[in-house]
């Protein structure tokens, strides 16, 4: 290709293959500038910058970084030169950051505490102990939480890793060292200690339409009925209540208690409740007792964990624990503040 330069001062007319040429070179080198930024060679440059832009003042930032005031300004000016912008505003009394530099600031200052926070839990602190434990999550969310402030009162260095889940998972060296699980107390390869039984009573709000007249377990059949798929329903708890005969009607159905709970909290319709799951509810009298026998269920509560791991001394006084608590009906709820509850203020001491 000629190119014909013309006299001085006249602009260079390319053919349009060769301007494509340029511009593709070009466009080669804005793609390798952007690649620069993102090189690890920049990481300190970034790392002075957020000091610097936290401080807005590079005497103090140097004093942070035990570094000369001129060395952060180097700095500093080679990420802007880098990103072809201005981070700072330089006038005679210090500096100020631009719009442009808040936003980079914002981002390092962000990236930098996710960076701490991952390299303070690759050094856990000495004397913290951790547990993992897995449950269901009708009773984690009705029976364990409200209990765990009294364990970590007891146990402030113990720290638990709280799994819920419906299936069994595995108890390797990874995995969590205790459970919590409702069954007959056999599972292949766990060794179970049993924490408690169970009961099924039903149970509705006592907003929802027709409860106040209830008198009998049969008048129970004409309300809308949940079903959280247990294995034990409402046309057991009916037999056991000594009703038969029933047409009962379509079911309201959820996958997990706590949802069918909730359902009843809301005056969708009543529930067969297990007596642990719904006891806070019934304190709350977020929900009533109906009329009717208290039906035993076929499944309880197993501390589990796998048979060929020895117990950890914090497993153990976590397994100890919960026995302690199974023997305890009534659910710890939080404390609420006395204007919240209508009440008079409590009586302050006298200095």
């Amino acid at each position: 290709m000629r190119v014909n330069p013309g006299r001085k001062g006249d602009s260079i007319r390319l053919p349009s293959r060769a301007h494509k040429r340029v511009v593709s070179v070009q466009a080669t080198n804005m793609i390798w500038v952007s690649t620069m930024i993102l090189r690890p060679a920049l990481l300190p440059a970034l790392g002075v910058f957020a000091v610097a832009a936290r401080h807005q003042n590079f005497a103090h930032a140097a004093q942070e970084l035990h570094l000369t005031a001129s060395a952060v300004s180097h700095h500093v000016r080679r990420l802007e030169e880098l990103l072809g912008t201005v981070l700072f505003q330089r006038h005679a009394r210090g500096v100020r950051l631009t719009a442009e530099g808040r936003q980079l600031a914002d981002a390092a200052a962000a990236a930098l505490s996710d960076l701490n926070a991952v390299a303070g839990n690759l050094h856990p602190q000495a004397d913290v102990v951790p547990l993992r434990v897995t449950t269901i999550r009708s009773l984690s969310y009705c029976w364990l939480i409200p209990r765990l402030p009294r364990f970590t009162q007891l146990h402030p260095r113990m720290r638990i890793e709280l799994q819920t889940s419906t299936e069994l998972v595995r108890f390797d060296e990874t995995g969590p060292e205790l459970g919590i699980r409702y069954g007959l107390g056999q599972w292949p390869g766990m060794a179970a200690h049993h924490l408690m039984d169970d009961e099924l009573c039903p149970v509705a709000s006592p907003a929802l339409a027709g409860v106040s007249a209830l008198r009998e377990a049969a008048q129970i059949a004409a309300l809308p009925l949940l079903s959280d798929m247990s294995p034990q329903g409402w046309r057991d708890w009916f037999r056991a209540a000594g009703v038969r005969g029933l047409d009962l009607p379509s079911l309201h159905t959820f996958s997990d208690s706590t949802d069918a709970m909730r359902a009843a909290v809301y005056g969708i319709g009543a529930v067969l409740a297990r007596k642990h799951i719904a006891q806070p509810y019934l304190q709350r009298y977020e929900l009533v007792r109906l009329p009717g026998p208290a039906l035993k269920a076929r499944y309880a509560y197993y501390v589990v964990h796998a048979e060929h791991r020895p117990l950890s001394p914090t497993a153990q006084a976590f397994m100890d624990w919960l026995k302690r608590e199974a023997l305890e009906e009534r659910t710890p709820l939080p404390a609420l503040p006395h204007e919240l509850l209508g009440l008079p203020p409590a009586d302050r001491p006298h200095d």
